[in-house]
């Protein structure tokens, strides 16, 4: 998640989560759906369920702007050695609402993506680009508009004449459904595949339950999670499809590393093997009605992710985690996913 669009999504949460709350009352039967959540947290964990070198973390913007410097790198090297991280979704945006992207946000990138590939063989560094969208208030990118839509394909090939190694995207609220953002990703897919680049998204959670996002959305005016079928036709889009598997409203480890558990297995269900699939860890900190740091813990998602792997599709290749963020990671966060996933 960007730091434009985080920064508005912390702003509306409150609102958001207590009508979430309301919804999760009205359709779900709290002591069954938390005996449920238990019980999918629960079992063994499958040998093989862990990290195939395919996880990927998200960077934030002192990466490209001149805060970080070769210390830092050096640093940065060390912590990732030996872990499963092959990607860097390093924040080059945000994206102007018309969906152009001034070079002036990422003076450093030639600095960041030649010392990367000098000292750290076989990492990728992607361009992250995101933006909020019009979805849920009058100010944004528009997919609708087909210009803005041809500014970002514009922005894209821009990030990747700087030498970046391909180029992830970021847009939220992203709502369900939205035809406009597939016929903007065949457009970024027809210019990845002609650069033998990966294109690659950050995703939205999938329905809990069947047409959850049509609901929360009627009663809310806006959705927190995407149909089953619309993830799928988002994955088969790109090369790679990462879920915000967090603020996830859950209060107990054991709740939300089931819930985890849930999204995995349904990500694997509809997500192609041609695609890489990574689930989110949080490695970040905070309290609030979206997310409990109690809760959403990086060793419940984790495990998690691992019982999802291991009932749905034990032998999946092009399967990983994401982490995210780099600047609010804690040691704590590192040493429970070198424990739990390597």
């Amino acid at each position: 998640m960007n730091g434009r669009v985080r920064g508005w999504w912390r702003r509306r949460r409150w609102g958001r989560w207590v009508v979430l709350g309301l919804v999760l009352l009205l359709v779900v039967p709290p002591a069954g759906s938390a005996l449920a959540l238990r019980l999918n947290y629960a079992g063994d964990l499958r040998d093989g369920t862990r990290t195939r070198g395919k996880d990927a973390i998200w960077l934030g913007h002192a990466w490209v702007d001149g805060r970080k410097k070769d210390a830092d790198l050096t640093a940065f090297a060390a912590r990732i050695k030996g872990t499963g991280i092959r990607d860097l979704y390093v924040h080059a945006g945000p994206l102007e609402h018309d969906g152009t992207l001034p070079a002036a946000r990422y003076p450093r990138a030639k600095w960041l993506i030649e010392n990367v590939h000098r000292t750290m063989p076989g990492i990728r560094v992607h361009a992250w680009l995101g933006d909020i969208l019009a979805t849920e208030g009058p100010d944004g990118l528009r997919l609708e508009d087909a210009a803005s839509r041809a500014a970002v394909v514009g922005s894209a090939r821009q990030i990747l004449d700087a030498g970046f190694d391909g180029v992830h995207f970021d847009l939220e609220p992203l709502l369900s459904d939205d035809a406009n953002y597939l016929s903007l990703l065949d457009d970024l897919g027809e210019l990845t595949r002609s650069r033998e680049v990966p294109l690659s998204v950050a995703a939205h959670q999938i329905d809990p339950l069947p047409a959850a996002h049509a609901v929360n959305g009627a009663l809310s005016g806006s959705e927190k999670w995407w149909s089953q079928e619309f993830f799928g036709q988002v994955a088969r889009r790109v090369d790679q499809i990462a879920v915000m598997s967090y603020d996830t409203w859950m209060p107990l480890e054991s709740l939300y590393g089931g819930y985890v558990a849930q999204q995995t297995s349904l990500a694997l269900e509809v997500t192609p093997e041609s695609t890489d699939l990574l689930m989110g860890l949080p490695f970040f900190h905070e309290d609030d009605l979206g997310h409990h740091d109690s809760a959403e813990t990086v060793a419940a998602a984790i495990r998690g992710t691992r019982l999802g792997l291991g009932r749905t599709d034990h032998d999946r290749e092009r399967f990983g985690v994401a982490l995210y963020v780099d600047f609010a990671a804690k040691e704590e966060d590192w040493a429970a996913y070198r424990d739990g996933w390597h």
